[in-house]
C-alpha cells in the first residue's frame, strides 16, 4: 500500500521572510566594498602607469634631445650593452650616445684612480700592457662628436678592443699625464 506523498505548497513572494535591519545592513556593505575593489584598484593601478609612462617619456625625451655629452653616469643597461664597466668610485663622469639603423655608440669620459684604470681595463677585456703610449684611438669624427680635443702636450695612451660580433668595439684613449689619476675617453660601437 502506497501512501500519497504530499508536498509542501510552494511559497509565494509574499510569504519570504523579511530581511532584517543588520543583514540588510551587513549586505550593502558587503557589495559596496566588492565594487569598490573591483573599480578602484584598477583604476588606481592605471592612474599610477600613466603617470610612471609620462615621466619614463618625458626622461626619453630630455635625453634624446640633449646635444654632447651628458654630466651624469649612463644607465647600467647601457653600461651592459656597451661593455664600458665604469669603475665604482670614478667621478667626473659624463656620456653621450648616438643611434641609428646602422650603428649605436656610445661616448663616455671619466676620472678614476690607477686601480680603477686597471679594473676598467680587465673588465673591458684588455690590459694596461696593451696601452700604446701616444696612440689616441678615439677618431676626428667621434671626437668632433663627443667634443673631446687631445692636445699634443698630454701624455695619451690608447687601445682598441675587439669582440666578437654582434659585441660591441671600444676604442679607449688614456690621459696619463697624472698617472695616479688617469682621465679615459672611451667610445664603444656596436652595429645590431
Amino acid at each position: 500500500m502506497t501512501l500519497p506523498h504530499t508536498s509542501a505548497p510552494p511559497r509565494t513572494p509574499q510569504d519570504k521572510l523579511p530581511e532584517d535591519r543588520r543583514h540588510m545592513i551587513r549586505r550593502r556593505w558587503l557589495t559596496a566594498v566588492i565594487i569598490v575593489l573591483l573599480v578602484g584598484i584598477p583604476a588606481g593601478y592605471l592612474v599610477i602607469s600613466a603617470g610612471q609612462s609620462r615621466d619614463s617619456g618625458r626622461d626619453k625625451e630630455r635625453e634624446s634631445s640633449a646635444a654632447g655629452l651628458q654630466d651624469n653616469w649612463p644607465s647600467l643597461m647601457k653600461r651592459r650593452v656597451f661593455e664600458i664597466p665604469i669603475p665604482s668610485g670614478a667621478w667626473d663622469v659624463a656620456y653621450y650616445e648616438t643611434s641609428n639603423w646602422k650603428t649605436s655608440r656610445l661616448y663616455v669620459q671619466f676620472t678614476t684612480t690607477a686601480g680603477g684604470l686597471d679594473a676598467f681595463l680587465a673588465e673591458s677585456g684588455t690590459a694596461r700592457s696593451a696601452l700604446t703610449s701616444g696612440r689616441i684611438t678615439v677618431g676626428e669624427r667621434d671626437a668632433d662628436i663627443a667634443g673631446w680635443t687631445f692636445p699634443d702636450d698630454t701624455t695619451w695612451a690608447g687601445t682598441v678592443v675587439t669582440r666578437e660580433e654582434p659585441r660591441p668595439r671600444t676604442d679607449i684613449t688614456v690621459d696619463l699625464t697624472d698617472p695616479a689619476f688617469p682621465r679615459v675617453y672611451a667610445v664603444s660601437t656596436t652595429s645590431p
